[in-house]
């Protein structure tokens, strides 16, 4: 399905990462591995290290220390926050929705709109869609979208495939109207057929949370591992990267009418080096153009690494000036969304570490 949205514009970025940094050199005689195929793994995978949550730390206190970064800049205040949007699969709880928390906690107006989404690996450019929709209600100053995921509190520090590349992380962008046109090109595509190809089997409402459930289980040498953690078949989602990904980004730069090298940024969520190396040499993308740093440094933080993505990457071309940048996310699901669009300048864009309080 494609569309464009006019009038909106990004203004601000912050992305929330914890200070707790672990890497793989020190991590690896867990995942039962031997120094050189340690070494093998690490060079195959581009590991280096990951910044992983203490296990009091929920993905709404990551996103909760953004947003009170920027009221305290000054960047943001509380009265011009219309909406509050949370993306995020590890919520504080079933029920009350998450944001509604956040917004209780940094004492919000009550005239505002307060959303939960549960959506993965799509979910930043799936809340950017939802922030714009919003700004059709000509009473919302501006949108804030925040994503965020424990993604370690959903794989077992065994599991040697899984959990050297997951990371924790939340972010905060500010949407808001502008008098440019400035048009924002979007594509989303979903698959629910081909859900199971990412999922946690248990511990919701078709299969509940029971002891049997909780019990780990060896499933394979180093990989460790309970039915309410993450499942992944990894060579569905690799030709699922491979082979549905790369049409979309065609055909969102035919929609926009863009080619490659009108495109300065390729911006993408990052479930690891490999993939998006891969992906690249497929679509002919210069390597510089498309980075695929977020994991060897910070790991796999679901929605969150876009926004990420753009705070390491990007930061300084766009506090100065606007960039012509195609942002996809691609997984759970299925689902992939892409976007192209002129974003900068921005306000503010950059990367904070937590601090516990």
């Amino acid at each position: 399905m494609k569309s464009i949205f006019k009038n909106r514009k990004i203004s601000a970025i912050v992305s929330v990462v914890p200070k707790e940094e672990y890497r793989f050199d020190d991590e690896y005689p867990i995942f039962k591995l031997t120094a050189d195929k340690a070494r093998r793994f690490k060079k195959m995978m581009s590991l280096d290290r990951h910044r992983i949550a203490p296990p009091n730390v929920c993905s709404s206190d990551l996103c909760q220390y953004g947003l009170q970064h920027l009221l305290n800049e000054g960047t943001l205040k509380k009265e011009e926050i219309g909406a509050l949007i949370f993306v995020s699969q590890t919520p504080d709880y079933i029920m009350p929705p998450t944001s509604n928390v956040i917004q209780g906690k940094l004492g919000l107006g009550r005239e505002m709109i307060c959303l939960d989404i549960n959506q993965g690996c799509s979910g930043f450019l799936l809340g950017l869609i939802q922030a714009f929709v919003l700004l059709e209600i000509a009473a919302l100053p501006k949108v804030v979208l925040l994503n965020g995921d424990t993604c370690s509190k959903q794989t077992d520090k065994c599991n040697r495939i899984s959990y050297p590349l997951t990371g924790d992380a939340g972010s905060v962008t500010v949407i808001e109207r502008c008098e440019a046109e400035n048009p924002i090109y979007m594509d989303v595509k979903n698959d629910g057929s081909r859900h199971k190809a990412i999922m946690i089997p248990a511990g919701g409402y078709r299969t509940p949370s029971t002891p049997e459930t909780l019990k780990l289980r060896e499933v394979e040498e180093g990989v460790v591992r309970n039915q309410e953690h993450v499942h992944m078949d990894g060579a569905a989602i690799f030709s699922f990267t491979m082979e549905d990904v790369p049409p979309q980004i065609d055909e969102i730069l035919a929609f926009s009418g863009d080619t490659r090298e009108s495109i300065e940024h390729f911006l993408f969520h990052q479930p690891n080096p490999f993939i998006l190396k891969q992906m690249a040499d497929k679509m002919k993308i210069p390597p510089e153009k498309l980075p695929n740093n977020v994991v060897s440094l910070y790991g796999n933080c679901s929605s969150a690494t876009i926004p990420l993505n753009i705070a390491l990457n990007c930061s300084e071309p766009l506090l100065r000036g606007s960039r012509r940048v195609c942002l996809s996310g691609f997984g759970v699901g299925l689902s992939w969304i892409s976007m192209v669009m002129n974003l900068g300048p921005l306000d503010v864009c950059k990367i904070v570490d937590y601090e516990s309080t």
